[in-house]
C-alpha cells in the first residue's frame, strides 16, 4: 500500500474508499446514527488513545468528569473492540483541540453508543483540555465491525482481468477491475498513477507495479462504462525480493532483463532443480532478508521477527499500524499489510525484543530503516509481540485438493484433483501409511483451514465416497510447503494397506500450541553426576540409561550422567494435550505413574559433525502445568489421575535430580560435543511451529568436568552464528556430584 503519495482522479473515486490513509488512530464506523468516535494523540498502540467524538461537522473530546470503566466500555465496543481494559484521566495522550462534546458522561455500560449515556448534552461543558479522557480497550475484534483502519477482504473487491484468454497463476499483468453494484467495472485512466498501481500490485500480493503499467495497450483501448481501461502491471520490488521466481509475464516497455516475479519461492509453477527436497528456509536467497514471520497459519501471516547481529528477536506493538506492517510485508516479498495485530495475536516469541514505537512512513526498503526505539525488558513483554498479515498472490491451491466424509468443513478424508480435463474433475486418495502432523498442517494451509490438530492414518469411521483409487503414497513435508503436491512421495503408489478405510485424513484448528524449551536455563543448570546402580533399578526398566548399563556389575559401580532442568513453555493459543486419551495411558510400576507419551522429548550428544554418541528420552510420564503467566489459570495437575497437558501461557518444569532427566554418558569420551534437545521430536501432537522445538548447545567435556556454551533454539541464531566456531569464554566449572 502507498502510503503519503497523491491519489489521482479516479484512484479518488474508487480505491479511496477502501484503501483510507492510516493515521496513528482507530475511527469507528458510523452506522446507525451513532457518533464517529476515534482515537487520538499519543497512544502507546492502535488500541488506546484520546477520546475523540464527531459531531456537527468538528472532532472534539471528552471530559473526564464521572467517566467510569463502564463507560470506557461503550466507547471501545463503539470503537469495535469487544471491551475497555482500562481508562485514563488529565489528558494521559495529549490535550485535544477544538470542542469538548461531552461531560460529565455516565453509562451503565450495556448501552449501544454513548449518545444513550447520561451527559451534560452536547457542547455543554465546564472542562479544559488538560481534562481529556482516554480509553485503553482489549486488543480483540467485534465480529464484521468495520474498522476503517483495516483493509479486509479485499482480493473481492479488486482483480487483474488478464488481457488474453487463459493465464498462469498468478496473473501478474492485466486490466484493473472494481467490484461495482453486483458486478465488476473498469476504472479510468485519466490521472492514473504508478502510485495507484502499486496499491492495486499490493492488494493482489505483489510487492511493486512494474513501470509501464498505466494504462491498457492502444488495442484493448475502447470506451467503458467508467472511460478508458486501465492497466497494471505487478511485479517485484527494484533491488531484488528474498527469494527469486522462475514466473515472469514481460511487458513490451520494460528492458529484457527485467521480468515480473511474484514473491518466494513458494509461487513458482514449477520448484527448482532440487529445491523440492529442501526446506523453505534452506533454500538459496538472493540478498540476507533480516525480517521473518513466525507463528502463523497461512502463508504471509505471523509473529514479526528481525535479525539483529546473528540473533533473531521480536517488534513490540506499540504504535504498530499497518504503513509499518507493510513495509514488513513487502521486505519479505508479499504484497501490502491486511492487518497489523498486536498483543501476540501469533503467539509469543523467545529471546530479545528489539524494537519498539516503529513508525514507518511505509516506502521504506527494511523495517531497520524506520525510526524506532531501542529497548528495555521493562518497556515491553513478549505478550506484546507484533504480527503482520500481508496479501499474497492467489494461486488457487484450494481447488486441487478437498476433504470428505468428516462432520465439518474442518476435517475428512483427504482427497486430491488428478485430472480436470474436459471440465470434469477426477479426485483420489492419500496412502495412510507415515501420514504426520506435518503433512496434515500443508493440507489445512492448503485448504485455508489455518491449522492441523490431527493426522489419520485410518479414516474408517467417516462416510465412504465413490474415490476409492490411491493416488499418492510415501509422502514426507517439511510442513512448510504450499501444497501436497510439492512434498516427497512415491514415484508411483506404494500402499501396504489398501482401501478408502486405511487413507489418510486430517482435522483442522484455528489454533494451535506451540512448545519452546528455556535454553538459558539448561546452560545454567548442566552437572554431572555418578550415580550408584543400586538407585537406577526404575531407570533401568524405562531405558533411561545406555546400553552398556545391561553388562554392569549390578547393584555394584556407578554411572556418569549429563543431568540439566528442562523447562518447556506452550506459547501457542491452544492448549498441549498427549496425543492418547486417558484410557490409553501406560501405568509404570516402578515410578507408580502413567505415561501419557512414549516419547515426548529426545536428549542427543553429538559429535561436532553430527554422530550421535549418547542420548536419552523423557517420556511424559507427568504433563502438567508447573507455573503460569500472570492472568493464566493452571488447567493441568497429574497428580491422582488427574488430566495431563501444558496450558496455552504456562510451563512445565522437568527438574534436574528427576529420574531419566538425564544423558548416560558413562561410555563418552572427552571432546567437543553438541548438546541438543528435542521436543516433541515424532511430531504427534499438533503445534503451530516445529522449527523451534530444537535446542543445541555446545558442550566441553574433560573427564571430569563439563562446560555449555551458546545454548540456543534450532531457529534462534543466523545461519553464519550456527556455523561459528565453537567458543568456550570463561565460564564456571561444573564439578562432579
Amino acid at each position: 500500500m502507498e502510503l503519503g503519495g497523491h491519489w489521482g482522479t479516479a484512484g479518488s473515486l474508487l480505491l479511496g474508499v477502501w484503501l483510507p490513509a492510516v493515521l496513528c488512530q482507530t475511527t469507528a464506523a458510523p452506522g446507525n446514527g451513532q457518533p464517529k468516535l476515534r482515537l487520538a494523540g499519543y497512544p502507546r498502540k492502535h488500541n488506546e488513545g484520546r477520546v475523540e467524538v464527531f459531531h456537527q461537522g468538528e472532532w472534539g473530546t471528552i471530559c473526564d468528569d464521572d467517566f467510569t470503566l463502564s463507560t470506557a466500555h461503550v466507547l471501545c465496543r463503539q470503537l469495535g473492540f469487544v471491551s475497555a481494559t482500562g481508562w485514563s484521566h488529565g489528558a494521559k495522550y495529549g490535550a485535544g483541540t477544538g470542542k469538548i462534546w461531552l461531560d460529565n458522561v455516565v453509562c451503565g455500560g450495556a448501552e449501544t453508543s454513548v449518545e444513550r449515556c447520561h451527559s451534560r448534552g452536547w457542547g455543554n461543558s465546564d472542562c479544559t483540555h488538560d481534562e481529556d479522557a482516554g480509553v485503553a480497550c482489549k486488543d480483540e475484534r467485534l465480529p464484521g465491525f468495520n474498522d476503517s483502519n483495516l483493509i479486509e477482504r479485499r482480493m473481492e473487491d479488486v482483480r487483474l482481468r488478464p488481457l488474453s484468454g487463459a493465464a498462469r497463476l498468478p496473473i501478474t499483468e492485466g486490466v484493473v477491475e472494481v467490484k461495482y453494484k453486483e458486478g465488476w467495472a473498469h476504472i479510468c485512466n485519466v490521472g492514473w498513477t504508478a502510485k495507484n498501481s502499486r496499491v492495486v500490485c499490493g492488494m493482489m500480493g505483489f510487492p511493486a507495479e512494474k513501470p509501464g503499467g498505466r494504462s491498457a495497450p492502444l488495442g484493448v483501448r475502447r470506451a467503458v462504462r467508467l472511460g478508458q481501461r486501465n492497466r497494471a502491471v505487478c511485479g517485484r520490488r527494484s533491488g531484488g525480493g528474498p527469494l527469486r521466481s522462475r514466473t515472469s509475464v514481460r511487458t513490451d516497455q520494460e528492458p529484457e532483463e527485467e521480468k515480473d516475479e511474484p514473491p518466494g519461492n513458494e509461487f513458482q509453477q514449477e520448484p527448482a532443480a532440487g529445491a523440492r527436497d529442501q526446506p523453505l528456509t534452506e533454500r538459496p536467497f538472493v540478498f540476507q532478508v533480516k525480517a521473518r514471520l513466525k507463528g502463523g497459519a497461512r502463508v504471509g501471516e505471523g509473529r514479526v521477527e528481525v535479525l539483529k547481529g546473528a540473533a533473531w528477536g521480536t517488534v513490540c506493538d506499540d504504535r504498530w499500524n499497518l504503513q509499518s506492517a507493510s513495509v514488513v510485508c513487502r521486505q519479505l516479498g508479499f504484497g501490502s499489510a491486511i492487518e497489523a495485530p498486536t498483543g501476540a495475536r501469533m503467539g509469543q516469541g523467545v529471546g530479545p525484543v528489539y524494537m519498539n514505537e516503529v513508525q514507518c512512513r511505509g516506502d521504506e526498503r527494511s523495517l531497520w530503516d524506520c525510526p524506532h526505539k531501542a529497548i528495555t525488558s521493562e518497556d515491553c513483554q513478549h505478550m506484546e509481540d507484533a504480527s503482520v498479515k500481508c496479501n499474497v498472490p492467489y494461486m488457487a491451491f484450494d481447488k486441487t485438493i478437498r476433504l470428505s466424509g468428516g462432520r465439518s468443513r474442518l476435517e475428512g478424508r483427504v482427497e486430491t484433483v488428478i485430472s480436470m480435463a474436459a471440465g470434469t474433475e477426477t479426485w483420489g486418495l492419500v496412502c495412510g501409511d507415515g501420514w504426520t502432523m506435518r503433512e496434515a498442517r500443508v493440507v489445512c494451509r492448503q485448504l485455508g483451514l489455518n491449522f492441523a490438530s490431527s493426522a489419520l492414518q485410518e479414516t474408517w469411521y467417516w462416510d465412504s465416497s465413490n474415490v476409492t483409487d490411491m493416488v499418492m503414497s510415501g509422502l514426507k513435508c517439511t510442513g512448510d510447503e504450499m501444497a501436497l503436491s510439492d512434498c516427497q512421495r512415491h514415484r508411483s503408489v506404494s500402499c501396504q494397506r489398501a482401501g478408502s478405510q486405511f487413507s489418510a485424513g486430517v482435522i483442522c484448528s484455528d489454533t494451535a500450541s506451540d512448545l519452546v524449551l528455556n535454553a538459558p536455563l539448561v546452560e545454567q543448570t548442566v552437572y554431572i553426576e555418578d550415580r550408584p546402580l543400586h538407585l537406577l533399578y526404575c531407570a533401568a526398566e524405562e531405558n533411561c540409561l545406555s546400553k552398556s548399563a545391561a553388562k554392569a556389575n549390578w547393584p555394584y559401580g556407578q554411572r556418569r550422567l549429563l543431568r540439566f532442568s528442562a523447562q518447556i513453555h506452550n506459547i501457542g493459543h491452544a492448549d498441549f494435550r498427549p496425543k492418547l486419551s486417558r484410557h490409553s495411558w501406560v501405568w509404570h510400576e516402578c515410578h507408580r505413574h502413567y505415561h501419557s507419551m512414549d516419547i515426548f522429548t529426545h536428549y542427543d550428544l553429538l559429535t561436532t559433525n553430527g554422530t550421535r554418541v549418547a542420548d536419552g528420552h523423557k517420556a511424559s510420564f507427568c504433563l502438567e502445568d508447573t507455573e503460569c503467566q500472570e492472568g493464566v489459570s493452571k488447567h493441568y495437575e497429574c497428580a491422582n489421575f488427574g488430566e495431563q497437558g501444558i496450558t496455552a501461557g504456562c510451563w512445565d518444569l522437568y527438574r534436574h535430580d528427576i529420574d531419566c532427566q538425564w544423558i548416560d554418558i558413562t561410555d563418552v569420551m572427552p571432546g567437543n560435543y553438541i548438546l541438543q534437545v528435542v521436543i516433541n521430536p515424532n511430531f504427534e501432537v499438533a503445534e503451530s511451529d516445529f522449527s523451534n522445538n530444537g535446542m543445541q548447545c555446545n558442550l566441553k567435556y574433560d573427564g571430569h568436568r563439563v562446560w555449555l556454551h551458546k545454548c540456543h533454539l534450532g531457529d534462534s541464531l543466523s545461519e553464519e552464528a550456527g556455523r561459528s566456531p565453537e567458543l568456550y569464554p570463561g565460564q564456571l566449572s561444573n564439578q562432579i556430584s
